[in-house]
């Protein structure tokens, strides 16, 4: 099921993704290659607004770990456009709340670096913070749940459910907020 959201006029910068341009975007930058692609799965795109993506980690061990991304090429939060930080922490609230729900988590944590090779462009890292979180993987220590070893990182299918769970839980919470001019859309193939 495919809810359409409200779009400007459409330029020779932009991709066949709605609210995608293209000219914004840096060539061999990850977020920026996986923001332009056709069809990105759940856990790539858990929520899509005009100035944010969210994704679950990849490489993380816990669930429930997202990154928001910048839908443009920035390296900095001065980059940002005024409208994109407007967004961001209306964005952060729903998505805390939504993994509260989803993954009963107690709180979460926010952080953002930006420094690992390759990975330049703007992030930030939401992370749960579960009841029974060890405490040698409370606070900066978190990071111990991301990992390099692909045979550790959760499951696509696990992480999929999760990012369905949570679209869900975000777009329950938005629709008792007041409308805004912005529209958050999402489609959903049946088949997953």
């Amino acid at each position: 099921m495919c809810v359409s959201r409200q779009l400007g006029q459409r330029d020779a910068g932009r991709s066949s993704v709605p609210g995608v341009n293209t000219d914004d975007l840096a060539h061999g930058c990850f977020p920026c290659d996986q923001q332009a692609a056709a069809f990105l799965p759940p856990r790539e795109d858990v929520v899509h607004t005009d100035h944010w993506r969210v994704a679950h980690a990849f490489n993380s061990t816990l669930p429930g770990w997202l990154v928001l991304l910048p839908t443009r090429h920035v390296t900095s939060f001065t980059d940002l456009t005024p409208e994109a930080a407007d967004e961001l922490g209306g964005l952060i609230r729903r998505l805390g709340t939504g993994l509260e729900a989803v993954t009963g988590c107690v709180k979460t944590y926010l952080m953002q670096f930006s420094e690992a090779e390759g990975f330049s462009h703007l992030h930030l890292h939401l992370v749960p913070r579960l009841p029974n979180h060890p405490e040698d993987a409370r606070g900066p220590r978190v990071f111990v749940y991301l990992t390099d070893d692909q045979t550790q990182w959760l499951p696509a299918t696990e992480r999929d459910t999760i990012a369905l769970s949570l679209r869900y839980q975000v777009s329950a919470r938005r629709q008792r907020a007041p409308p805004t001019d912005a529209t958050i859309v999402w489609c959903v193939p049946l088949s997953w």
